[in-house]
């Protein structure tokens, strides 16, 4: 395997500083899962959420055309490789998909109201997916799953473990956790799971929320984010096209 070039060593070594800078200065501790009520904007996101699924149920009319993540993102593909983990992106790393927020107008209005957002999307685990353990790469954000669909289930057959904690998801209850704790997810039973899956800047105090603000914005400009911007614009081209044809013919 190719060792990594200067450069990369060198953004690696800030982002490791960064991440020791993180966990001294946060403002609300370092759990691997949260209580909601740390966060209060997360009580007024759960009120909206029956918009949400409104909106997400047209998207899932054509459900078999959304991408799989790791069509998306590269770096996910070192932990699924199948095509039982689609996505519906509205905002990654910072960078807006236009066509897909018109399409989700209420829910685009509604994730603003999240301090610090970086990411909001659809996550869709469908029937049998096992996500296995993992971690995040990097500790200078929080995650917040919001459940749209949560099929029955008993007790073991539909969980997302964090660290040592199993958490289990219902709908319209958000579960907001530290992903750079190793995690891992389960969709055991024979219907598709459904979260909005956002990623926010963890409130951090001063010199570390600077630090991270810049380690945010740069990050846009690594290739896997290039990579994965390049590969949605794509499939975006496609989903919309296809659909316009379809109209018309």
């Amino acid at each position: 395997m190719a060792r990594p070039g200067r450069a990369a060593r060198f953004f690696m070594g800030v982002v490791a500083f960064a991440e020791r800078l993180n966990l001294r200065c946060s403002k609300v501790g370092n759990p691997p899962v949260y209580d909601n009520v740390i966060f209060p904007w997360v009580a007024e996101i759960e009120r909206e959420w029956p918009l949400i699924r409104a909106e997400l149920d047209k998207v899932l009319e054509r459900q078999s055309e959304l991408p799989a993540f790791q069509a998306i993102a590269a770096d996910v593909r070192t932990i699924t490789q199948d095509n039982h983990w689609k996505t519906f992106i509205l905002l990654g790393f910072g960078v807006r998909s236009e066509r897909n927020i018109a399409r989700c107008p209420e829910t685009w209005r509604i994730v603003q109201k999240i301090p610090g957002l970086k990411t909001a999307m659809f996550s869709i685990f469908e029937a049998g997916k096992h996500l296995p353990a993992h971690r995040g790469p990097y500790n200078g954000v929080l995650r917040l799953h919001l459940p749209l669909i949560v099929p029955p289930h008993g007790p073991h057959e539909l969980a997302i473990r964090v660290d040592g904690r199993i958490c289990h998801w219902r709908e319209g209850e958000a579960l907001v956790f530290d992903d750079a704790y190793e995690h891992e997810a389960w969709n055991r039973t024979a219907h598709t799971r459904v979260v909005l899956f956002v990623d926010f800047a963890k409130p951090l105090r001063f010199p570390a929320n600077l630090v991270n603000w810049l380690l945010m914005n740069l990050a846009v400009f690594t290739p896997f984010v290039r990579e994965g911007m390049d590969a949605h614009k794509e499939w975006e081209k496609r989903f919309y096209d296809d659909g316009e044809a379809l109209r018309k013919g």
